[in-house]
């Protein structure tokens, strides 16, 4: 079989390159309004149905901003291990505490041995043992941040959260647990759970200004707007990874992402030149080889096509 080299100096089959050349979808132009009113969303639908029918489990919800319609459902309903998606409600509930004045902006919070974790984020490769309650939260909307989390879950409380997420009126969604660099039989299994429903009708509300009050939605929309991994359905959008906080080419885009082993989960906000959208997307699915994780990937980033040419 032949195989190619990568740099780094790692073999990878061609074949298997070739095939995914051939799945990632081409850049396509969007449909004139007035020859084609509404897109169909048949992108998401056949790319979403493949991975079904290969035994992952899919989920997506799409909500129109402006109408309020529900524009794409896919077993939204059934709930999912969504990552670090389930970091929004800590944020919220630090947004929320911020807005009563129950906690300062400036607060400063200390990293301990046991709030200790690897994976995603800055502030474990950081000299400064203490930061600002409200910088915390800045880096787990831009990095999401594990070790900054777990100090933000040790200052609110996982009650806290789990309490705010009811009072939201929110049942197939929460955050269940901090996080762990590994998790035993007593710890829960996941980080977070949701559903693809109630996920784009909390970033829905986010955008309305409607989760507690508008100045804590919009400070949560604030610490989310710096997120720089647009590796999932936002890679769809051409935006800049690491500065899109502006409207770029009449696009703008909020979302968060959720990535753990065989799981895949975004939710979002997009807003374009004809209207915008509230999006969630979660896929749970064997991670037994690179081209299993890359099918799963090229398939949302057609959803992402399918939302870009919805809004553009």
């Amino acid at each position: 079989m032949a195989r190619s080299r990568r740099p780094g100096g790692h073999l990878v089959d061609a074949p298997l390159l070739r095939d995914r050349r051939a799945r990632v979808p081409q850049v396509r132009v969007p449909r004139h309004r007035a020859e084609h009113p509404e897109p169909s969303f048949g992108g998401a639908f056949t790319a979403l149905g493949e991975l079904a029918y290969g035994g992952a489990q899919v989920s997506a919800s799409v909500i129109d901003l402006d109408t309020g319609a529900r524009v794409l459902s896919i077993d939204d309903r059934i709930v999912l291990p969504t990552a670090s998606v389930g970091k929004i409600l800590l944020l919220i509930e630090v947004s929320a505490r911020l807005s009563a004045n129950e906690n300062p902006v400036l607060e400063t919070l200390d990293k301990t041995p046991r709030d200790a974790v690897g994976d995603s984020g800055l502030w474990r490769h950081l000299q400064a043992r203490s930061l600002p309650l409200s910088d915390l939260a800045t880096l787990v909307g831009a990095t999401s941040d594990n070790l900054a989390t777990n100090v933000l879950l040790r200052e609110v409380g996982l009650d806290a959260v789990r309490h705010r997420t009811e009072q939201l009126g929110l049942l197939r969604t929460a955050l269940i647990d901090l996080v762990r660099d590994t998790r035993g039989p007593d710890d829960a299994p996941q980080l977070s759970v949701g559903s693809t429903a109630e996920l784009s009708w909390l970033f829905a509300a986010l955008a309305r200004g409607q989760v507690v009050d508008s100045l804590t939605s919009s400070r949560v929309l604030g610490w989310l707007s710096l997120n720089t991994d647009l590796s999932m359905v936002a890679s769809a959008f051409g935006v800049d990874p690491l500065s899109h906080r502006g409207v770029d080419h009449g696009l703008q885009l909020v979302n968060k992402t959720g990535t753990d082993e065989g799981v895949r989960s975004e939710a979002g906000i997009l807003r374009g030149p004809r209207r915008g959208v509230a999006y969630a997307v979660s896929v749970q699915f064997a991670d037994t080889s690179i081209a299993a994780r890359l099918r799963v990937l090229d398939a949302l980033r057609m959803v992402g096509l399918d939302l870009l040419e919805y809004v553009h």
